[in-house]
């Protein structure tokens, strides 16, 4: 991943507007744009350790992600045009409509598959959050969102955490909030993050805004630590991520598919893993 120069010195508080310390635009690789792994910006902003920002033209019969698997993290999938099918070693299958949600608590270990349900236009993001030690090696756990059980307040789709009155219905692991919003050219939002969420960051999808400085469609952005709101005027027709949290105290230790917090626990979720492989490979859901 190639990043930007950082713009201070080190993450943290300055006066005013909640200042912008970092900013990426990944690394592309056909369709998916890798904005943050562990193994760089995840490191500052962990809990969340990894995103992708998935942009493609589906044709007719194409595949998508085969049969994979996970350990020690969960995954949130937000699709913002497009439907897609899943499957996962749960026992759960089915379509996720554009504006829905799919949350995958991989935990002790867990295999899942996706790829497009129609021809057409897959826009979305795909986010890892790390995982305490007490859910970690917990048994796996999936749930769906349909568009509808997605709670919304004005321009804001609320995925994990409080924003306003609305609560998500997903049990997000530790303190954070994960909210999509879309803003038509010239509106104002303003986020103040809960108390103690010292983690903040955004990614933009489409238009461009003004959060301080200039964030344009593709770019992640890290804001300075600290607990000051962010404030953000839409320059264009906009949608964009944001997420914030209580910064995960824990060490990043990874596998080729996993994040656990000590080495014991990557071992006993890896050696999931390859036990789940053996079934699906039994039973011919994994070539």
């Amino acid at each position: 991943m190639s990043t930007s120069t950082l713009l201070r010195p080190a993450l943290r508080q300055t006066a005013g507007a909640r200042a912008i310390a970092l900013r990426t635009r990944g690394s592309t690789h056909g369709p998916i744009t890798r904005l943050m792994s562990p193994g760089d910006l995840g490191e500052f902003l962990k809990p969340f350790v990894f995103l992708d920002l998935v942009n493609f033209k589906a044709r007719a019969g194409q595949r998508g992600f085969g049969m994979h698997p996970h350990s020690g993290l969960a995954t949130l999938t937000f699709l913002l045009e497009g439907d897609v099918v899943y499957e996962d070693s749960t026992g759960k299958s089915g379509t996720l409509p554009a504006g829905g949600v799919e949350w995958m608590r991989a935990g002790n270990g867990v295999w899942h598959s996706g790829g497009p349900a129609t021809e057409g236009s897959i826009q979305g993001f795909q986010l890892w959050v790390a995982l305490p030690p007490s859910e970690e090696n917990a048994p796996a756990h999936s749930l769906y969102l349909a568009p509808s059980e997605v709670p919304q307040v004005g321009p804001v789709s609320v995925m994990l955490g409080r924003y306003g009155s609305a609560q998500s219905p997903i049990p997000a692991p530790s303190d954070m909030t994960y909210l999509a919003v879309r803003l038509k050219a010239g509106e104002r939002w303003s986020y103040t993050p809960p108390a103690g969420h010292d983690v903040a960051w955004l990614a933009v999808n489409t238009g461009q805004l003004d959060a301080h400085e200039s964030v344009s469609a593709g770019e992640l952005v890290i804001f300075e630590e600290s607990s000051q709101s962010i404030d953000i005027v839409a320059k264009q027709d906009s949608s964009f991520v944001l997420g914030s949290a209580v910064k995960h105290p824990y060490p990043l230790i990874t596998g080729h598919y996993s994040v656990h917090t000590n080495a014991a626990a990557l071992a006993q979720g890896e050696a999931e893993i390859r036990r789940i492989g053996k079934t699906l490979q039994r039973e011919g859901r994994l070539a």
